[in-house]
């Protein structure tokens, strides 16, 4: 495979990296690999704890995307064993276990989502489950892999820490939950990985692993965490504050519309590739059009999922519907029941499954304005 390794790109590459990046460990040893014209194996492991990837998981999808561009192969590692594990970054308990069956449609899912942004050619991409080497160790050599930290290092994790701060059990497969994830990157041979930092835990347990089985130690990237859409917590679809890779373009942009307006150069700045010069030009928009400058950042984003005229269309379609006030072209009718009904039964009828069965007319309002009613 033909790596691109010419210093130019290499360093465009970079700049762009530096706008969603938070720490590289080291960037010198990425910047030299990345010139050495070999290619690189990057890791991006996800465990399969639920069916949807967003925006927030892209940005590192994004980057690998801009390094299989340069020729460097990726390795999209299922989590299918650490699943059955639980993964106990950031949790306050241990994390219930999934059947086999809803860790394989998990599995599907998620590749599914993935392959939207990432190349496909198998030149620069590897499908591959961690079930491939973990199934296979031996107890003895679990007891070796565990022998290569402490559990004072391990329970000098702050989630440990207020665990048994607070009394809440701290079962031992969480332990080693780190070292597992650590081998990964020795089976795959690791060059690269690109992590939220709430996982450099994880992958600094891989470098220590790599080192000590006589492998190069891998580059570590860790991104910046963006507040979810409410402008609180990061994005998580228990608090219902992401926009999801799978949500249609219709959807991207009803959401995107909700950020608060502190948060538009951030966001650009992150889930988008514009060059910073037309980032700049649309935050100087703020002061005196800030719904422009809103508007302008969630066809950026919503472009780079679903191109650009679709972009438009939705600027268009919110323009008309919310800030113009007046009932799109494509409306349905839904005939209701009720003579009077209550507020929870109309969002009931415009929301629920049963839309189908209410629906008078095969263009809805609900199709359009209820995916308005959910995003404002």
């Amino acid at each position: 495979m033909t790596v691109n390794s010419n210093k130019d790109d290499v360093e465009r590459t970079l700049s762009l990296f530096a706008r969603t990046t938070d720490e590289i460990l080291t960037l010198e040893e990425l910047r030299r690999r990345m010139l050495s014209g070999r290619q690189l194996r990057m890791k991006y492991g996800v465990d399969l704890t639920a069916q949807d990837l967003h925006i927030g998981h892209a940005v590192n999808l994004w980057m690998y995307r801009a390094m299989q561009d340069l020729g460097h192969k990726l390795i999209l590692l299922l989590g299918d064993f650490t699943t059955q594990i639980g993964d106990p970054t950031g949790r306050s308990k241990t994390r219930p276990v999934l059947s086999l069956e809803e860790i394989e449609r998990n599995a599907e899912a998620i590749k599914a989502q993935a392959l939207q942004v990432l190349r496909t050619e198998p030149e620069v991409l590897e499908i591959r489950r961690n079930t491939e080497w973990t199934n296979a160790m031996t107890p003895a050599e679990l007891v070796k892999l565990m022998s290569n930290v402490t559990v004072d290092k391990l329970l000098s994790r702050d989630m440990f820490r207020k665990r048994m701060k607070d009394g809440v059990p701290i079962s031992a497969h969480e332990l080693i939950y780190p070292l597992i994830q650590g081998w990964d990157s020795v089976a795959l041979d690791s060059d690269l990985v690109i992590i939220g930092s709430d996982q450099l835990f994880n992958e600094m347990m891989g470098r220590l692993l790599q080192e000590r089985n006589g492998k190069p130690a891998q580059v570590i990237i860790t991104t910046k965490i963006t507040p979810g859409i409410d402008g609180g917590e990061k994005q998580s679809k228990s608090l219902g504050n992401y926009i999801a890779i799978n949500h249609d373009a219709r959807e991207k942009f009803g959401r995107l519309m909700r950020v608060p307006d502190a948060l538009v150069e951030r966001y650009l700045l992150v889930y988008t590739d514009l060059p910073e010069s037309d980032i700049a030009a649309i935050v100087n928009t703020q002061a005196d059009r800030p719904i422009e400058a809103k508007y302008d950042m969630a066809a950026a984003i919503v472009a780079r999922y679903h191109g650009a005229e679709e972009a438009q269309r939705e600027r268009e379609w919110f323009r008309t519907t919310f800030s113009e006030r007046r009932t799109p072209d494509d409306a349905e009718l839904v005939k209701i029941d009720e003579a009077e009904p209550t507020v929870y039964e109309l969002v009931r009828t415009l929301s629920g499954p049963e839309l189908s069965n209410a629906a008078v007319h095969s263009k809805t309002v609900p199709l359009g304005i209820r995916s308005g009613l959910r995003s404002m």
